[in-house]
């Protein structure tokens, strides 16, 4: 009969510590997800695509964002490969090139101003491949 309280006092005290560690893990679990959404709230999305008959041209050849995290996402359906990349106010960066159907995207963190989009293939952007972008 004194088996009975010993084995319940292990259940007991077993129970006991298993909550501690899940309590422990539970908190830094929920953190992150909460800093990585924050950023995403001011970021700005231009969507782009190549002109599908081959012309060495975007969609469009002016856009807009808000300053802050701007992605720049460009779509493919041309057979010619084509990619997306930002320069001005001291940015200069390139997303890749890929072939048809792909996506090129670039990222950057923009400052009120103006800002050229292009294609970062040799020749493209000498052809008239690229636009403005008016950051506010």
């Amino acid at each position: 009969m004194a088996t009975v309280p010993i084995i319940a006092a292990l259940a007991l005290s077993a129970c006991g510590s298993s909550s501690k560690k899940t309590s422990s893990t539970t908190a830094p679990a929920t953190t992150p997800p909460a800093t990585a959404t924050a950023p995403a709230a001011g970021a700005s999305k231009v969507a782009l695509a190549a002109d599908p008959s081959g012309a060495l041209k975007f969609d469009k050849s002016k856009a807009a964002a808000t300053s802050g995290n701007v992605t720049l996402t460009m779509a493919n359906p041309s057979s010619v490969s084509h990619g997306i990349a930002i320069q001005g106010s001291g940015v200069s960066k390139t997303g890749g090139v890929v072939g048809q159907g792909g996506t090129s995207t670039v990222t950057v963190n923009l400052k009120p101003g103006t800002y050229t989009f292009y294609c970062p293939v040799p020749g493209h952007r000498q052809a008239g491949m690229q636009g403005t972008l008016t950051v506010k």
